[in-house]
């Protein structure tokens, strides 16, 4: 698929993985809507790279939200691309150390976020790419979801994490078997240690000792690699229903 000329819609888009994706996108000739909580750096980055980039602030299981960001991508061009950057999460054991349960309602938040606003974005960004025109082979568009190394292997406190982002894992091969008919890709990137905001409120220190726990490189992984191989994924159209781990070769330990 060409990226160039087409529409695509980065939830989670104002920062970290989301940020750099916009900003890559952006660079190959893509018009951007751009899906956040942080309507303040969403609205900046819009801003910064201009060339119709623009913003809508919201939660990404808002069906609402959804569907306007959509229709703002599917009128600035043929949407084509999907990319689901959006999550948050928590620590938080089944059992914590001083015997209280895990909290329900935090538990309700992580998967409502990160796996039912994934699939929000899908399913809405999925129908109006099939009401676009094909292309060669008959692809329409592109759907790419972030998953994490966590999806495999969970460390402690990550239950709710886990969960999360083991759904999107286990939504890729189904979801890819649905859009099939319409020509649309459905692919997951499961990042391992990633440079992203949350890991840069720690000290250098820190970071440099998580860093030194993969297997080579011996570092944090780039946004910008994510974003690399977002491009990636969209532009080989045999690339289909797949995880793709970016981890620096990274296998958890239990804590």
């Amino acid at each position: 698929m060409q990226i160039n000329g087409v529409a695509a819609i980065v939830s989670g888009g104002a920062s970290g993985l989301g940020a750099a994706t916009v900003r890559r996108l952006h660079e190959e000739g893509a018009v951007c809507v751009i899906l956040d909580r942080d309507a303040e750096r969403a609205k900046a980055l819009a801003e910064e790279l201009g060339g119709g980039t623009t913003f809508l602030a919201g939660d990404v299981a808002d069906p609402e939200v959804v569907s306007d960001a959509v229709e703002r991508a599917a009128n600035s061009a043929a949407l084509r691309i999907a990319v689901n950057c959006a999550g948050i999460g928590w620590a938080g054991r089944v059992v914590n150390r001083d015997g209280t349960p895990h909290d329900l309602e935090v538990f309700r938040q992580v998967i409502n976020v990160n796996l039912i606003g994934t699939f929000n974005v899908m399913r809405l960004a999925a129908a109006a790419m099939s009401k676009t025109d094909p292309l060669e082979d008959g692809e329409r568009g592109v759907i790419v979801n972030t998953a994490s190394v966590a999806a495999f292997e969970g460390q402690i406190g990550q239950i709710a994490y886990s969960a999360s982002k083991g759904g999107i894992v286990g939504m890729t091969v189904p979801a890819a078997r649905d859009l099939s008919p319409v020509g649309i890709r459905v692919l997951t990137i499961a990042p391992g240690l990633m440079d992203t905001p949350l890991l840069g409120l720690l000290p250098e220190e820190q970071r440099q000792a998580l860093g030194a726990g993969v297997l080579f490189p011996k570092r944090l992984g780039y946004p910008a690699e994510y974003a690399q191989l977002v491009v990636s994924l969209c532009e080989n159209p045999y690339l289909n229903a797949d995880v793709i781990r970016l981890d620096g070769g990274l296998r958890m330990p239990p804590k």
